[in-house]
């Protein structure tokens, strides 16, 4: 039976609501199917996870088992670096690129429409590239910044625990102090992680283990085997804290003077980029200007 022309548009209205609402249910149950996560021994997630944590959160769930393995260990060994392995998962890592590509590709989306472009896919995948990198270079930068504070407070943090442990207190006290009175950052949560393994039931010797290689720095991992190596050969701590400080103050300025070095080569793009052609537009523009009005 022929349908009527003029019922046409209701009929492509009723079943596009219908597939609207179909989509909203499943959207919706598999939301509802995401078992509640248990927080208590996590930490935080940081606030740019944070804001998108309920997608990412249910991308993780349903997608998360496709992740391969390799994938994985490789992701939580960057994780443990950038102190994210008790706030999240590799999955969850993975989900919240996603969710911002997405959210970056449907911006580009709403641009393209906005500026009627003939091309509207073109904004979409520029955005998702665009969200995809903004995510990854966020973490990249969370790694390095904690790197960068970690190295650079680590003499603070041995002079202290060389204090206390001239003072007569043994190593897990000096580092209960130190975690307790030393300058917030990266190197003090992983002290108090120490601490906390160590409570758990781990030998202090295990726990500053898991420390050097959590933070797979060559400082950490050379203080951590010389203080194991110290505490099974019975030697005092006191002077070889001190030569490990003293040593660390001489990487640490050596890093400032190589970064005092590098500062004008990293400069020099910007330079030839940007402030060059302004220079020679303002020079010359009076120039023209004066050529022009002799006729040349």
């Amino acid at each position: 039976m022929p349908i009527d022309p003029r019922y046409l548009p209701a009929l492509v209205a009723g079943l596009a609501g219908a597939a609207a609402a179909l989509l909203t249910w499943v959207g919706m149950r598999a939301i509802v199917a995401v078992p509640r996560e248990d927080r208590t021994w996590r930490d935080r997630p940081p606030a740019f996870i944070r804001w998108l944590w309920w997608p990412t959160l249910v991308l993780a769930h349903w997608a998360g088992g496709a992740l391969p393995i390799g994938l994985r260990q490789r992701l939580l060994a960057r994780m443990r670096v950038a102190g994210l392995d008790y706030a999240v998962s590799p999955a969850q890592l993975i989900a919240h690129r996603v969710v911002v590509a997405a959210l970056s590709g449907g911006l580009g989306g709403l641009l393209a429409h906005g500026w009627q472009s003939p091309q509207p896919r073109l904004f979409v995948a520029a955005g998702a590239v665009a969200g995809w990198l903004f995510a990854r270079a966020w973490f990249a930068d969370r790694v390095a910044a904690r790197r960068r504070h970690l190295l650079k407070t680590l003499p603070f943090f041995l002079d202290l625990i060389t204090l206390c442990v001239e003072a007569g207190l043994n190593l897990t006290g000096a580092l209960q102090q130190a975690a307790a009175k030393g300058p917030a950052g990266p190197l003090r949560d992983e002290l108090q992680r120490v601490l906390r393994d160590v409570r758990a039931g781990k030998s202090r010797a295990d726990a500053l283990r898991t420390f050097g290689d959590r933070l797979n720095e060559p400082p950490i991992t050379n203080l951590v085997t010389a203080i194991i190596q110290a505490e099974n050969l019975g030697m005092n701590l006191g002077p070889l804290l001190r030569a490990q400080a003293e040593q660390r103050r001489v990487e640490r300025f050596a890093r400032a003077e190589k970064a005092a070095m590098e500062a004008p080569v990293r400069m020099l793009f910007p330079l030839i980029a940007f402030i060059f052609p302004c220079t020679f537009l303002v020079i010359g523009f009076p120039i023209v200007v004066q050529f022009m009005r002799m006729g040349l």
